[in-house]
């Protein structure tokens, strides 16, 4: 038995999944003459009460695209040290927008109140401006972290307060959602511009969608098809994206709990020293005397378990839709002879 824990990016096409795909309509997508991406964009845009939406090839474009229209050059981002926009997207805020990135420390990836204020740089020559405010829910890093939207409510308008636009990285925002109860249209309806991950624990094969007010999706867009993300019959992988959205969002909570059971195994086992609390489908976990997690995964592979190193001695489980309750049960018995 294989089970590839290393991220929700290891999913496969289910078999209606690709019913969908060969079944979609195409068009050229650069002319927006394909109506499967037409249908993908205009029904993610309704379902978070948003003007318009913008598919693309990954959530590291839709973020960078976003922070391209919200800011201008010499401006910087604020967003919480751990954050995926910062973390994992190659620096290109850099190079793409000539911006720069002020970093706080929060709590397992989550800002805290009044730390935005505070960080917002006083206008001087010699000092960027203080431009737009990035939070990321869930947070990879930080364990696949919650915000709720009461505590995201009460960061948005201490941003708003200080002319702040609000970018939502939501990745992984359903995990959440199924967590929470709370609706898409609350979370649309509080920032000005957000983006989904389709290729995540949703398990499409590709795309991430931007969302927002038409005019900034459509400086969006151009940008997009500049830096070489304009796809012609796209709809084959909108055709996914639009069945993920439709069959997959409530077994997230699956997903969930499958992470939230390996957490509670890890956490009897004497090779773990410590394992982050575990809210959603990711569970990171750091180990115990010397061992180091190179160490660790050689061990996993030779039981035909895949993770990810997180750290010198920090592992990283993502749970997907591709990981069953046998498998679980599988992982489990192996950490056992661990």
């Amino acid at each position: 038995m294989l089970v590839n824990l290393t991220s929700d990016t290891a999913t496969q096409p289910t078999p209606p999944m690709l019913q969908a795909m060969f079944a979609a309509a195409v068009g050229d997508d650069v002319f927006r003459q394909d109506p499967t991406v037409n249908r993908l964009e205009s029904s993610a845009a309704e379902r978070f009460g948003m003007e318009a939406a913008l598919f693309c090839p990954s959530g590291t474009m839709t973020n960078q695209l976003a922070i391209k229209c919200h800011t201008q050059a010499l401006d910087e981002v604020i967003c919480e040290e751990k954050s995926h926009v910062y973390q994992y997207e190659g620096g290109v805020y850099a190079m793409l927008s000539s911006v720069s990135m002020n970093l706080i420390q929060g709590e397992r990836g989550k800002l805290l109140p009044g730390q935005i204020a505070a960080a917002v740089k006083p206008r001087y020559d010699w000092l960027p401006i203080s431009r737009l405010l990035v939070l990321e829910n869930t947070c990879n890093k930080g364990g696949g972290s919650i915000y709720t939207l009461a505590e995201a409510s009460s960061l948005v308008q201490e941003a708003r307060k200080q002319k702040l636009a609000c970018h939502l990285d939501g990745a992984r925002l359903f995990n959440a959602l199924v967590e929470t109860g709370e609706s898409t249209e609350d979370w649309g309806r509080l920032f000005d511009t957000v983006s989904i991950c389709l290729s995540k624990g949703l398990g499409a094969p590709v795309g991430s969608l931007l969302l927002g007010p038409q005019e900034l999706i459509d400086r969006a867009r151009r940008y997009r098809k500049v830096i070489g993300g304009g796809m012609r019959q796209a709809g084959y992988l909108a055709a996914a994206g639009l069945y993920a959205l439709e069959h997959h969002v409530e077994r997230l909570a699956e997903d969930n709990a499958r992470a939230r059971r390996l957490a509670a195994t890890l956490t009897t086992l004497p090779c773990v020293s410590r394992v982050e609390q575990t809210e959603t489908n990711i569970c990171i976990f750091h180990l115990s005397g010397s061992q180091t997690a190179s160490q660790f995964l050689e061990k996993l592979e030779e039981y035909n378990i895949k993770a990810v190193a997180f750290g010198p001695q920090t592992i990283r489980f993502t749970t997907h839709l591709g990981v069953s309750d046998a498998m679980i049960e599988y992982v489990e018995e192996c950490l056992g002879r661990l």
